[in-house]
């Protein structure tokens, strides 16, 4: 169904109405991330961290909380967070307006150490790359929460040092950014090679 623009979007992209998940489904979802190398690892670090912190919750919440992340978490400044001690660690879990929990925070703080940890020539956006599918899914195939290419990744990024950062996150992270493509048949966005005759998984 259309909305009130006229477009067809996919069914999550509309949900409830939100203007705020319709503006990230529109403008971000799905779309690779671009800029100088810098500007690129400090973006994926963002979206790796609050495809993290989603684990569990629904991408709306943490959608909503996206801006205070931003604060607490220095605008995702790799260097900044690998820089985080006890005592942000305690002001992060004071923090009401970010997701509070040990776990995930403390897996931020360690990927960011991790991320300013990796071998020459290796950054965030090169092992996206080297894990996106090389062929597209059968139209019939259903929308899985891992594949085997996020495993993989998954994987990889663990024996890099990085943590809460399963094959479902992967994935998550993996059709946010582009290397994937889900949007839904009928979506005005799904043109593309990767677009297959199957829903939206849920956010």
């Amino acid at each position: 169904m259309a909305s009130s623009d006229g477009k067809v979007r996919c069914a999550w992209g509309g949900m409830e109405g939100d203007a705020q998940y319709q503006l990230y489904h529109d403008t971000e979802w799905g779309k690779p991330v671009s800029g100088d190398p810098e500007t690129v690892e400090r973006e994926l670090f963002e979206r790796l961290s609050l495809e993290a912190f989603q684990s569990g919750l629904s991408w709306l919440t943490i959608l909503r909380k996206r801006e205070a992340f931003r604060t607490a978490f220095k605008n995702f400044d790799p260097g900044a967070v690998a820089a985080f001690d006890e005592a942000d660690f305690e002001r992060l879990m004071n923090d009401s307006s970010i997701v509070r929990n040990r776990l995930k925070i403390s897996a931020t703080m360690a990927n960011a150490k991790a991320l300013l940890a990796l071998p020459e020539g290796i950054t965030l956006a090169s092992l996206l790359a080297d894990h996106a599918p090389q062929d597209s899914r059968l139209p019939d195939a259903p929308v899985a929460s891992q594949t085997p290419e996020s495993a993989q990744l998954a994987k990889t990024l663990k024996k890099l040092g990085f943590s809460f950062v399963g094959p479902t996150t992967a994935y998550a992270m993996m059709q946010a950014v582009g290397v994937v493509n889900d949007h839904q048949p009928g979506c005005w966005l799904a043109a593309g090679a990767n677009n297959l005759d199957r829903e939206c998984p849920e956010r």
